[in-house]
């Protein structure tokens, strides 16, 4: 998850900022389950009493938080060839994504479980598993299975594949053509839930398609983030119409189709006003674009233990969110600042050893 994103004119700090943005989502995400009835069905400790109304906003956010890091990722790979041969590539990410990957499955993971496991009074007993890590070892898989097709284009930049990739999405018509992959995905694969994403074939496909237009998109330059931001608006319409149709209509029977389309719209709002207002440098985000993978590494951990100390205490709902969510925020920043300044530490969270 980890990425270098540097085009060959100038860094992009938008993929940067929507990158630390994508993994806050998905935070607030995980501690919003710890609020929802059915958080425990899933494996999250459970507050005694539910906040029904952010289902509201979780709902929204959850066909499209997960796609859009595989997006992400796919961009960042294209930037990291820039410098780097096959070889190269697959050991940086050996070492960036699998070895984190190998020590959080058995060092991070078990943690958090066995805290589930002394909460619900259940047998202490050491268990490894991917848990929430199953994305880094999706992202290895598709830099491995990828790798010849996008050097193969990134090589041949001016190649009759690669030029009719970069005409393809330079033209909002073109989109179709994506969007019909994702429909595709869903109608073959007939995901229930769709945003059941964690370790399921739905969310092998949708993320190996994510990540390979996430290349794409980069590929296809600056005419291509011209015509999202000129459609911007578009997509908003979209997106936003899909999801109100959906929860007045639908609820959870909504057809998966409606719901590929509405995930795309999202993700391409996301890009084209991110590349409008977050192309900027700056010392937050030089601070963040480093921390977020630790800090997704350790973060059930600490949502997990703030759970087990705040939920017992006779406190409103509303209190116990924002005391859960500030514990997993301070818990993950301040071991974050340890990691980063132990030099045995840093790969296995990710980090360059400077």
């Amino acid at each position: 998850m980890q990425e270098e994103f540097q085009p060959t004119s100038a860094r992009r700090y938008d993929i940067d900022w929507i990158r630390v943005i994508a993994i806050g989502l998905l935070l607030i995400y995980h501690i919003s389950i710890g609020f929802q009835s059915w958080g425990r069905m899933i494996g999250f400790i459970t507050s005694p009493e539910a906040l029904d109304k952010l289902w509201l906003a979780m709902s929204l956010l959850n066909v499209w938080r997960i796609p859009l890091l595989f997006f992400v990722s796919g961009m960042g790979v294209y930037f990291a060839m820039r410098k780097r041969s096959w070889k190269q590539l697959i050991g940086e990410r050996t070492y960036r994504i699998l070895l984190p990957y190998v020590f959080g499955m058995f060092a991070i993971v078990p943690l958090h479980i066995l805290i589930f496991s002394y909460y619900y009074d259940m047998s202490l007993n050491y268990v490894w598993a991917p848990g929430h890590l199953w994305f880094l070892g999706n992202i290895f898989c598709y830099v491995i299975v990828l790798s010849p097709l996008l050097f193969y284009l990134k090589q041949n930049e001016s190649g009759k594949l690669a030029r009719w990739i970069k005409k393809m999405l330079s033209n909002p018509l073109g989109l179709l053509l994506v969007l019909a992959a994702f429909i595709v995905e869903v109608l073959l694969i007939k995901p229930v839930p769709f945003e059941l994403y964690a370790m399921t074939w739905h969310g092998v496909f949708i993320g190996i398609l994510a990540f390979f237009f996430g290349f794409c998109f980069v590929l296809s330059g600056e005419p291509f983030w011209k015509m999202i931001r000129r459609w911007r608006w578009i997509f908003v319409a979209i997106a936003l119409g899909l999801y109100l149709f959906r929860m007045i209509q639908f609820g959870p029977l909504t057809p998966v189709y409606l719901l590929a389309a509405e995930s795309l719209c999202w993700i391409l709002t996301v890009f084209a006003f991110g590349s409008m207002y977050l192309n900027n440098p700056g010392k937050a985000l030089a601070y963040l674009s480093q921390a977020a993978y630790p800090v997704y590494i350790l973060h059930m951990v600490f949502l997990y233990l703030g759970s087990v100390l705040i939920f017992p205490l006779p406190l409103p709902t509303i209190a116990q969110f924002v005391l859960v969510f500030s514990f997993t925020l301070f818990g993950c920043f301040g071991t974050y600042e340890l990691i980063r300044r132990l030099k045995f530490l840093r790969p296995l969270f990710g980090l360059k050893i400077n």
